[in-house]
C-alpha cells in the first residue's frame, strides 16, 4: 500500500512530497533532498493501516 507524505527538509526547509510503502513494515532509510540534496533519513513506523513519519539531517 503506497500513502504520499509532504514533509519539510531538515536542511533547506523547503516541502516536499515522499511516496511511502506501508507493505513494508517499520523502515528507517536515507534519500537526498529533491531541492538541496542533502541526506534526509526516514524513520517510518506503521502496522500496515496506520503509520508515522519523522525526518532529520543525517547527523541529527
Amino acid at each position: 500500500m503506497l500513502e504520499s507524505q509532504v514533509y519539510q527538509c531538515p536542511y533547506c526547509g523547503e516541502s516536499v512530497e515522499a511516496l511511502l510503502d506501508l507493505s513494508a513494515g517499520d523502515q528507517q532509510y536515507i534519500e537526498d533532498c529533491q531541492v538541496c540534496c542533502c541526506p534526509i533519513v526516514f524513520d517510518l513506523h506503521t502496522d500496515g493501516t496506520d503509520w508515522t513519519l519523522d525526518v532529520r539531517g543525517e547527523n541529527d
